[in-house]
């Protein structure tokens, strides 16, 4: 099986032994993202909206370097460290998506990378086997 790296510097650089994006068998799979400043590598400290906001345009901008879009994601898993916050998520999250919508699942955890608030990853399938 032939796998392709995705890499983009419109998405925070990558610290540690894994890749913002792998390309494998007609699917995207993008790495989990955290609400950091690409430019700065400094986390976002806004509310839920705001991270969730930055988030998902990290995730479009590393689908676009992959010849993709938020319209071909497939499945997401939102990590919320306030479930109680889901309703704002929620709300920003459907200012990225459209019908036909993702399938989705959404899970509190106890904590995250650099003390944020939310983590997202995506699987999409490659436009060309659509």
């Amino acid at each position: 099986m032939k796998k392709d790296v995705i890499n983009t510097d419109k998405a925070p650089k990558v610290i540690g032994p894994y890749s913002q994006a792998v390309k494998a068998n007609g699917f995207i799979f993008v790495s989990g993202q955290i609400p950091i400043d690409p430019n700065t590598n400094d986390v976002i400290k806004g509310d839920i909206a705001e991270q969730t906001r930055q988030v998902l345009k990290q995730i479009s901008n590393i689908l676009e370097a992959a010849g993709s879009s938020l319209k071909d994601v497939a499945k997401t898993t939102v990590y919320l460290k306030d479930l109680n916050k889901f309703g704002e998520m929620n709300h920003v999250y459907g200012e990225f998506f459209t019908a036909p919508f993702p399938a989705r699942a959404t899970v509190e955890v106890s904590n995250l990378p650099k003390g944020v608030d939310i983590e997202i990853d995506a699987v999409a399938v490659e436009r060309s086997r659509q």
